[in-house]
């Protein structure tokens, strides 16, 4: 067994969420070995067509990759753990956090055709997530971890976005649904935020979702309340000890980022990389 290969745990966890043979077409190749493949690429950071040959045939890790990038079987594998462990009560509602990480784009993610603006703004087609920031062409991951620095929610933008314009979305993406029926998940009771969430609009958006926000205060918005006298109003409430438990994000982040395909973005198509970044949870929640 490789260095990077499922483990014999991890695959007991892994194998009834996967899916079965197609109706028309071939029959899916050993779906353990594929995945290690797609893993030992992942992690390596290095060309698809450099898998070792224990894996098979790189175009089948490729292939494979690819087709439930685009069916969304990667997303649903990835809830399929995480209602499994709700149901267990092994997710930390209560130290949840949330924060994002830039990535920079090495040359071969560079070069895709460009979406036309009338149709990216209207949704039909995606955008490829790269832009222009500090250091080159960039991308952006948004990540809201539970206590156990496991990621919820995941999402990719441009690099010079901004965190809080995400937090919303991210939110949105939050979506556990329960064994039992009811509704899904989709809020936890805290949410841990850095200074770059602490603007006033952002601490309604998480009170009108009943979501109690651990943020220290902005100096300019300090600097701000202190010119108006009393029309100010009051300092907004900050619980240092509860701000300690936003380390859980971090450790997150830095799990993902043993990935080195995730630490360099080498995918050119934008729904490659966040697919590469679900894989990347999927591990994490095994």
């Amino acid at each position: 067994m490789g260095r990077t290969d499922l483990t014999e745990s991890q695959w007991r966890t892994l194998a009834p969420h996967l899916p079965g043979n197609p109706r028309r077409g071939h029959a899916y190749t050993d779906h353990r070995r594929v995945i290690n493949g797609i893993l030992w690429r992942l992690k390596t950071g290095a060309t698809w067509r450099d898998i070792p040959e224990r894996y098979g045939p790189w175009q089948t890790c490729f292939d494979r990759f690819v087709r439930w990038s685009r069916d969304g079987t990667w997303q649903r594998i990835l809830t399929a753990l995480q209602v499994k462990q709700d149901a267990d009560g092994h997710i930390d509602w209560d130290g949840a956090a949330a924060d994002s990480t830039h990535v920079r784009a090495q040359r071969s993610a560079t070069g895709a055709r460009k979406t036309p603006a009338r149709l990216e703004k209207r949704g039909l087609i995606p955008g490829e997530w790269l832009g222009a920031s500090r250091g080159g062409r960039t991308s952006k991951i948004h990540v809201l971890s539970d206590g156990k620095a496991r990621p919820l929610a995941v999402l990719v933008s441009e690099g010079q976005a901004s965190d809080a314009t995400y937090l919303e979305p991210l939110l949105d993406t939050v979506r556990v649904p329960r064994v039992g029926g009811g509704r899904p998940r989709k809020r936890p009771p805290i949410l841990r935020v850095d200074k770059a969430y602490g603007a006033r609009k952002y601490r309604r958006l998480l009170r009108r979702r009943g979501i109690r926000c651990v943020c220290p205060e902005r100096e300019d918005a300090r600097q701000a309340r202190l010119r108006r006298g009393s029309k100010g109003g009051r300092p907004p409430t900050f619980d240092r000890v509860l701000y300690e438990g936003r380390q859980v994000v971090e450790r997150c982040i830095n799990r993902l980022k043993d990935f080195r395909a995730l630490a360099t973005r080498y995918d050119k198509r934008g729904r490659h990389f966040l697919s590469a970044v679900h894989v990347a949870c999927i591990l994490l929640w095994l």
